[in-house]
């Protein structure tokens, strides 16, 4: 069995948990572990400690792309005009469900 990599070089992970109640993942937060199934289980330790998780999902933090705050016009306005991507527009049969 070889030795973990002292704290301080452990890689940040993000946490993901699907309640009892809910459809989706939420972010609760963040953790440092040594690797993923590293990083489970200190999740299922450090957020559903109340037993209120069925699901939970690590990723490691430098995987996740996102944009820049200051780019928001660019990346959201041109959706703006294309109204038909509103969901006003549709009617959801019951049978459906969530949605």
């Amino acid at each position: 069995m070889s030795a973990k990599p002292p704290l301080k070089d452990w890689p940040l992970w993000e946490v993901f948990v699907r309640s009892k109640q809910g459809l989706e993942h939420k972010h609760c937060g963040s953790l440092h572990a040594s690797d993923a199934e590293h990083a489970l289980q200190m999740a299922r330790d450090i957020y559903t400690r109340r037993q209120e998780g069925v699901s939970i999902w690590v990723v490691p933090s430098k995987a996740i792309v996102a944009n820049s705050p200051d780019d928001k016009g660019e990346m959201f306005e041109p959706s703006a005009d294309k109204i038909y991507r509103h969901p006003t527009f549709y009617e959801i049969p019951d049978e459906v469900g969530h949605m």
